[in-house]
């Protein structure tokens, strides 16, 4: 329980509650402790004010038979990929990861309001990934049967494997327009075409988490493409393996 307990406490800040409130909120769903008609969206959202269910219908998961594997692939990729954010593009930055947090969940709400859908972790956790591989496009990563490409096509291919396995692809979908929604208006509109810098972190959070250190990168600005050797060098898979060696290019 100590190494469990050391382990909790050496993940960042919203990499550590997210999670943490996933499988709280699943668990005692799941066992009857909460009853899960209170934690999905709902009309009564707005009705009667029960606003709690905004934050607990993108952490509130049901488990039932069949359910189960698609929950903790969705608690690998909350857990994989925001840690990979909060420790790389935005170390030392937790008011700005915050911000695209709060930007993510507030999409993913409006959406869900409108569409009617009262389960909304499939596409917050979708589009924290989709940020992440845009930021990271050119890094190599494999995927199942030993399939091998860059980041930026991760999302597509979870959109489309759930469209063909499972008949859905819905919700991915949804986190995929969500994710380049927040990378369009934060990096390409203000640095590619020109445009205002229209999500730029509210001084209140920053009163709340200051900045803590120097980023491992200038904040603000796409990675630039690395060679295509040290790509495969540093390329990990989507389990969060590393892929030893160079490999070899596809298709040569």
């Amino acid at each position: 329980m100590s190494d469990v307990r050391d382990w909790f406490r050496s993940l960042p800040t919203f990499t550590r509650y997210w999670l943490f409130g996933t499988a709280l909120l699943t668990l005692l769903g799941r066992f009857g402790i909460l009853s899960p008609h209170t934690l999905i969206l709902s009309d009564r959202y707005l009705n009667n004010f029960e606003v709690w269910r905004a934050v607990t219908c993108v952490l509130y998961y049901p488990l039932s038979q069949g359910t189960g594997f698609h929950f903790l692939i969705n608690c690998y990729f909350l857990y994989n990929y925001s840690l990979r954010l909060e420790r790389g593009e935005y170390d030392g930055k937790p008011a700005d990861y915050g911000f695209l947090l709060m930007f993510n969940w507030i999409c993913c709400v409006f959406i869900g309001y409108l569409g009617h859908f009262p389960l909304l972790m499939d596409p917050m956790v979708l589009s924290v990934l989709y940020v992440w591989c845009q930021l990271n496009k050119d890094a190599i990563v494999n995927f199942w049967f030993g399939t091998q490409f860059k980041a930026m096509y991760l999302p597509w291919v979870l959109f489309g494997f759930n469209l063909i396995i499972s008949g859905g692809g819905t919700m991915e979908f949804y986190g995929i327009l969500v994710g380049h929604l927040y990378v369009f208006l934060k990096f390409k509109y203000p640095q590619e075409l020109g445009g205002p810098e229209l999500l730029k972190t509210p001084k209140i959070l920053e009163s709340f988490f200051p900045p803590q250190r120097s980023g491992i990168r200038s904040f603000g600005n796409i990675p630039a493409p690395r060679p295509a050797g040290e790509q495969n060098a540093q390329g990990r898979n989507i389990f969060g393996g590393h892929n030893w060696g160079r490999g070899h290019v596809l298709g040569q």
